[in-house]
């Protein structure tokens, strides 16, 4: 299954909290769930923190699951893209600014099951390989030891790496090769983990095997569209 990640900004004059609010009681349910290949679809919008730069890159992320590229392809030649949410899209997003990124999801520390009451945050962490680095090599470091050293995390309660796939670097180089999930209880626990000694190891490693000025985070909260569970497949 592809499990897709679009970050999105607001448009130019529009407040981060009206863009939110459009996002989640506006185009998420009369546009973007209509489309009926879409299996899964969430919203997370992000939760602001005082070390988040003055104007942050994005403001929320749609995470959406497709079964496969066949799916993904009529989703985007589908009425309901074409003629809902593709032409709804300007009216509350600046479309230069998206970023969409098609992963293969490995959990790495199963925790609570996902729910729509779901109190957890989440923290989205985007990284881009060191250059030089094989991005073989950066993947089984990825799995393997950074794994390790990410499940460590005090208070951490999932855990999931998105690898970007092979199609987006068939023509060159994908922007942006994992997006990493954290699932924390609170906000003060995503701090107290950064915190702490595991936090540090953590982040020494980034700095071993990743692009500083490319490592992107993101702290959010979680809304779900359609899921937990997988609709059925369209007809």
């Amino acid at each position: 299954m592809i499990h897709q990640f679009i970050f999105a900004h607001p448009k130019p004059g529009m407040s981060e909290a009206a863009f939110q609010r459009y996002w989640l009681d506006v185009h998420a349910v009369k546009y973007a769930s209509r489309i009926p290949q879409i299996r899964k679809y969430k919203v997370d919008t992000r939760i602001a923190r005082l070390d988040d730069p003055p104007d942050a890159r994005w403001s929320g992320v749609a995470e959406i699951w497709l079964e496969n590229e066949a799916e993904q392809l009529a989703s985007l030649q589908s009425p309901e893209f074409l003629d809902g949410a593709r032409l709804d899209e300007p009216r509350w997003a600046a479309f230069w600014s998206t970023v969409g990124l098609d992963t293969n999801a490995h959990l790495l520390l199963p925790g609570p099951p996902d729910a729509r009451d779901a109190d957890r945050v989440l923290l989205l962490v985007l990284t881009k390989r060191r250059e030089g680095l094989p991005l073989t090599d950066f993947r089984a470091h990825m799995l393997g030891r950074h794994a390790d050293k990410a499940a460590a995390l005090p208070g951490l309660r999932r855990y999931q790496q998105g690898h970007v796939r092979d199609g987006a670097y068939a023509v060159g180089e994908a922007l942006l090769d994992c997006v990493e999930q954290f699932w924390f209880d609170d906000p003060a626990a995503v701090a107290a983990a950064e915190a702490s000694v595991e936090g540090a190891l953590l982040a020494a490693d980034w700095r071993l095997c990743a692009e500083p000025r490319w490592l992107h985070r993101m702290l959010a909260r979680e809304h779900w569209i359609i899921g937990p569970a997988p609709r059925a497949h369209a007809p």
